[in-house]
């Protein structure tokens, strides 16, 4: 939760956060993690006129480093309820580096549960070297601390405790190889952050009126994309008028109905932490797993998924290519496979068999389709969609099916 860069109020900005959904394709997904409303007081503030250019730059000003607050977490993706497979698979394969050792408390699984339901965080922070992010549950709470060198997960359910260190080369704009658990929190200004890398001229930008958001007064921002492949009908964005910090964030799609992403905090104080929120001892007996050197529990070390178009959450994945750019973007690479989702039939082995089950099993939820480049099956959710080729090629974003087909042929004529 760094400051933003100000070299440039529509690209330069630092990478968004990545984060992992291990639903619809096997290593590429949204990044769209939606908030719940933030309590917004009675009555618009009365604010000096700004326009939408000065809004921009005001956010890419924001120099907040130092804050507290509580976040609510929804997110409607429209997905199938898998009953928690997707964060129990995730767990037992170590996450997304798949070296967890199947830890309750490694950040890489546990903050998939953000990718479904309604949560509370409870955030701090302290400029690039501390952070905390704790989930809160029913009788239970699920911490990631950065401090220093440090990341520490914690899920208090289970006593267990999961260690790895930082990654190196950070500075004090959280430019680095790597982003901590803590950093993969999912604030308004990460959403923000990413979604005005895509405005262009295919993009209408607004003010929008004001409004209260956790005590706040604040300017909204409206973008609206007018690419016709989008699936992103419009962005509001809620700007502190005094910090320049996003304080909400809402995505809604075309096709209507209720907001896929809307991010809010209702509680935010902008004082300097006590050092001792970010202290942390495994408590005694305490199962405690070890990553390894690499930061196998930061999103960032290029294992992370798709974020709003753009793309950049993917860039460690073998192979990527981002076609298009902007609001049309899409992330595409060859699995290697040869094949598309496993098959339980003809599959040896239980590890095999469960992974052909698992595809047979997520392959009901697709549409087959054909092409120049084949078929394949698309798999769908309210904002983006996802094309898995016959021959194990994928095509993903925020973008309509007819988009990825279409991205499909043209890769195929090459």
């Amino acid at each position: 939760m760094a400051p933003y860069a100000s070299d440039d109020t529509t690209s330069g900005r630092r990478k968004a956060v990545r984060y992992v959904v291990p639903v619809t394709v096997v290593g590429v997904a949204a990044a769209t993690i939606g908030l719940v409303p933030a309590l917004a007081d009675s009555g618009d503030p009365d604010l000096p006129k700004i326009t939408a250019q000065q809004l921009i730059e005001k956010i890419a000003a924001s120099d907040v480093e130092q804050l507290s607050g509580t976040v609510k977490i929804t997110t409607d993706l429209g997905l199938p309820d898998l009953g928690g497979l997707a964060g129990s698979l995730a767990s037992a394969g170590g996450g997304a580096g798949g070296s967890g050792g199947g830890s309750s408390a490694d950040p890489s699984a546990r903050l998939t549960e953000l990718a479904s339901g309604t949560h509370t965080l409870r955030i701090a922070a302290d400029g690039p070297d501390r952070q905390k992010v704790s989930l809160l549950e029913d009788a239970a709470e699920y911490s990631v601390i950065h401090n220093g060198t440090d990341v520490w997960g914690y899920d208090s359910a289970s006593d267990e405790v999961y260690h790895s260190k930082a990654p190196e080369g950070a500075d004090a704009h959280g430019k680095e190889s790597g982003r901590t658990g803590a950093e993969q929190a999912p604030t308004p200004k990460e959403f923000a952050d990413q979604a005005l890398k895509a405005v262009d001229g295919t993009t209408s930008v607004t003010v929008d009126g004001t409004v209260h958001v956790a005590g706040r007064d604040a300017y909204k921002l409206l973008v609206k994309p007018k690419d016709a492949d989008s699936t992103v009908g419009a962005i509001s964005i809620a700007v502190d008028a005094k910090t320049g910090l996003p304080l909400k964030f809402t995505l809604t799609p075309k096709s209507g109905g209720a907001a896929v992403v809307d991010a809010g905090f209702t509680k935010v104080h902008f004082a300097k932490p006590a050092a001792s929120t970010f202290d942390f001892t495994p408590p005694k007996g305490a199962k405690v797993t070890e990553g390894d050197d690499a930061g196998h529990s930061v999103a960032g070390k290029d294992k992370g998924g798709a974020g709003l178009p753009g793309g950049e959450g993917l860039g460690g994945l073998d192979g990527l290519n981002v076609l298009g750019d902007g609001w049309d973007s899409i992330a595409a690479f060859d699995t290697g496979s040869g094949s598309g989702l496993p098959s339980a039939s003809g599959s040896s082995g239980s590890s095999k068999g469960e992974a052909g089950a698992f595809g047979d099993f997520l392959g009901s939820f697709g549409d087959k389709v054909t092409g120049k480049f084949g078929s394949g099956t698309v798999f769908s959710t309210r904002l983006v969609n996802a094309l898995i080729t016959d021959d194990g090629k994928v095509y993903a974003g925020a973008v309509t099916k007819d988009a990825l087909v279409k991205a499909a042929d043209a890769a195929a004529k090459k």
